[in-house]
């Protein structure tokens, strides 16, 4: 497949944890960082894609859920894994078994805001608890030779905000990076983000810093960059309508100037290259699944995209789904 310009390779370096040059980092997102995902955004020009988030307990390690996000298998270093937990031994015996299965770098999970996380004191949750982050991010450190990383949000609510006390505790223990979520766990995704909080951060701390949050185009990339001096930043919900956004962030930063916008053809083999990953990595039933949620983000905002939405959204088999998936493209060009 030859997509031009828009087939970005983010420059590699031995050094898993390189910060000389912003990097452009995929953000994990449950139910979509999938390999197929993560290895397009990897070929866009994203640094890093960090798997979704897969849980320390041993006895779902060996699940199909499990087992299908902990597959690599064709995923160019570094493989970044996050891991999510409440106990301190479960957590650094979860990063143990991820880096026998190829992790390059285990990420912890202190950010996801989801209810049913939170509601077993995981994720966000353990914000409330110093003494635990510490406890927890000292034996994930000290039980493996790969760098451990941590994301985290500014607090649990707008009265309860202690990201720089996180920041210090994770630096003391030999965290190696840390990104900021700019938000509290109850504000969720909604309101403005904090970028003044990831800034007081980044001044306390010496560890690299990366931000996250409502960055959605090469000029507020920058801007953050430039607000917070944070060293790399790190792309969620953006990427998932528009995965070449990562080249235009990419090539901005480099030469102050954007990309042309991708040609219909271009958005069409990125698109139903995605969509045939899909099918081989989940099977065709699942797959077809899986990819709506892709199909629904990329595909309904085109003209007559959401006409197309309906009919697809029908569609059970994968050949049928491909075909008109290919045909709606066709007819934009």
């Amino acid at each position: 497949m030859n997509i031009g310009p828009w087939q970005f390779h983010a420059p590699q370096s031995s050094d898993k944890l390189n910060f000389q040059t912003p990097p452009i980092f995929l953000a994990p997102m449950a139910g979509i960082t999938d390999r197929p995902f993560r290895q397009l955004c990897r070929k866009l020009g994203a640094a890093q894609a960090i798997s979704e988030m897969v849980t320390s307990k041993p006895e779902l390690m060996h699940s199909l859920k499990t087992q299908t996000r902990l597959n690599h298998d064709g995923e160019s270093p570094p493989i970044a894994v996050q891991i999510l937990g409440t106990e301190a031994q479960q957590m650094a015996q979860a990063a143990q078994f991820n880096v026998l299965n190829g992790a390059d770098i285990i990420d912890i999970n202190m950010g996801c805001p989801a209810k049913k996380v939170c509601n077993v004191l995981a994720g966000s949750a353990l914000l409330k608890n110093e003494l635990l982050v510490r406890d927890i991010l000292s034996a994930v450190v000290q039980s493996v030779p790969v760098p451990v990383t941590l994301k985290i949000r500014t607090g649990w609510d707008k009265n309860n905000k202690n990201a720089v006390n996180i920041a210090q505790i994770a630096e003391d223990v030999g965290i190696q990076a840390l990104t900021i979520h700019g938000r509290t766990r109850a504000c969720g995704y909604r309101g403005e983000v904090e970028y003044d909080t990831i800034k007081t951060v980044k001044q306390q701390v010496s560890i690299p810093i990366i931000a996250n949050g409502d960055i959605n185009s090469a000029e507020k990339a920058q801007h953050v960059l430039q607000y917070t001096g944070a060293d790399a930043i790190m792309i969620g919900r953006a990427a998932v309508p528009t995965p070449w956004i990562f080249a235009d962030i990419n090539y901005f930063l480099a030469m102050e100037t954007h990309l042309p916008e991708p040609s219909v053809q271009t958005k069409s083999e990125l698109i139903l290259g995605l969509l045939n990953d899909l099918y081989s990595f989940y099977g065709e039933s699942h797959g077809v699944r899986i990819a709506r949620k892709h199909l629904i983000a990329t595909v309904k905002p085109m003209p007559g995209g959401e006409q197309f939405w309906k009919k697809i959204n029908r569609i059970d088999n994968a050949h049928m789904q491909f075909t008109m998936t290919k045909k709606f493209l066709d007819s934009l060009s």
